[in-house]
């Protein structure tokens, strides 16, 4: 698989930067429910996800990331070969490479939800995610690298699973702590409100 074959969406703009959710919030935390209504809601929501994800410099946002519950995540991310790749995807299929093919990359991961935080989690270093976007057509990704990572990061979230779940205990409290150092760093409606030495930035 390579993600130089995927195809890459451009992703909407016009959006409004919504405060993210942290770990510990019940939406963060189940199965969420799949796209079904591809009307004005989904598209308002999907461009003001892409423009928090962007406030926030991350690669990938899912819905109740935004405290929305919905199968619905976008991204903007490097692949292996250095590709920009974009999308949108919602109701999410997940498939990885198994026996021979599958091969673990064990590398620093964050979290936009959790921010500041970041420990080793071993992925699979190849990636397929299929579904539709935000107007119901079909598309399908294929990652390698940090897009391999993303796109298995981005569906976890919409089945509930943060990647503190899929470390060692130990990590786990690690990343924690971490965040608890770095809180002060990260306002409670962040990243609408941002912090940039020590001065108060509204978007």
């Amino acid at each position: 698989m390579s993600s130089t074959v995927s195809q890459s969406r451009p992703l909407p703009d016009g959006g409004a930067v919504r405060p993210i959710t942290r770990w510990g919030t019940p939406v963060m935390h189940h199965e969420l429910a799949d796209v079904t209504d591809f009307g004005d809601e989904l598209q308002t929501l999907v461009r003001d996800m892409v423009a928090t994800m962007y406030a926030a410099r991350g690669v990938g946002l899912a819905a109740n990331q935004v405290g929305v519950d919905l199968k619905v995540f976008v991204f903007d991310c490097p692949d292996d070969d250095n590709v920009q790749v974009t999308g949108v995807v919602c109701n999410p299929v997940l498939t990885l490479p198994e026996g021979r093919e599958r091969n673990l990359e064990d590398d620093d991961e964050g979290c936009l939800s959790l921010p500041g935080a970041f420990t080793g989690c071993a992925r699979p270093d190849l990636a397929h995610v299929s579904g539709v976007d935000e107007h119901g057509d079909p598309v399908e990704f294929h990652g390698t690298g940090l897009l391999a990572r993303c796109l298995q990061h981005e569906t976890d979230h919409l089945f509930g699973t943060v990647f503190g779940d899929r470390v060692p205990e130990r990590a786990r409290k690690k990343l924690y702590k971490q965040h608890q150092e770095l809180a002060d760093n990260y306002p409670d409606d962040w990243p609408v409100t941002i912090l940039v030495d020590d001065d108060v930035i509204e978007r």
